[in-house]
């Protein structure tokens, strides 16, 4: 059987965060109150909780960014930052959210390059929102990809069937005639037991 499509997961796969925002992001939080910023990931969650990340998910890029701006209303106000929280987080969003937050690996364009050269299908499968689309796209890879599958759309997160099944029905083909590309095992082994 030929191969007819190539998946990718997006993060730790295409992308790596950008170190520069990231250390943006903190010594701009951490300049407000005059205090050290740590976000672990319970803090997150807890955030996440708070700013009302909805159970189904994330349905629209307008929702998506209506959440994102309460999340760093709430991580400000968690911080002690009590003056100009709205204009903070107006610009913690505006820095933050699909603005160069993300790098591709070097060898990414080659890549895609070489299976869009020999006739493949590309798609991305990632456990994120609907601005997985805006965000490849920004870094120059919307001309190769074809499928963009979501986990908040989806309604799953890998390894469950069901988003695996949803990028490959969105070409038109089978798991046999596919490729599945991911850093983390138990993602891979999820599309891998489709076969």
């Amino acid at each position: 059987m030929k191969y007819k499509a190539i998946f990718f997961d997006r993060d730790g796969t295409l992308t790596y965060p950008n170190e520069k925002k990231i250390e943006w992001y903190r010594e701009t939080v951490e300049k407000w109150p005059n205090k050290k910023f740590e976000l672990d990931y319970e803090k997150m969650m807890r955030l996440f909780d708070a700013a009302g990340y909805p159970k189904e998910g994330l349905k629209s890029i307008d929702e998506e960014k209506r959440f994102w701006k309460r999340y760093y209303e709430e991580l400000l106000k968690g911080e002690g930052i009590k003056d100009g929280v709205e204009e903070k987080a107006d610009l913690l969003f505006s820095e933050l959210w699909c603005n160069d937050e993300r790098k591709l690996y070097d060898d990414v364009v080659e890549v895609m390059e070489y299976f869009k050269n020999r006739g493949f299908k590309i798609g991305v499968i990632s456990d994120t929102s609907p601005y997985l689309q805006i965000t490849l796209e920004n870094l120059g890879l919307g001309k190769y990809i074809d499928s963009y599958t979501c986990s908040d759309l989806v309604g799953v997160m890998k390894p469950d069937p069901l988003i695996y099944n949803t990028a490959l029905k969105s070409l038109n083909i089978t798991a046999i005639q596919s490729i599945y590309v991911d850093d983390y095992d138990v993602e891979a082994d999820g599309a891998r037991n489709l076969y």
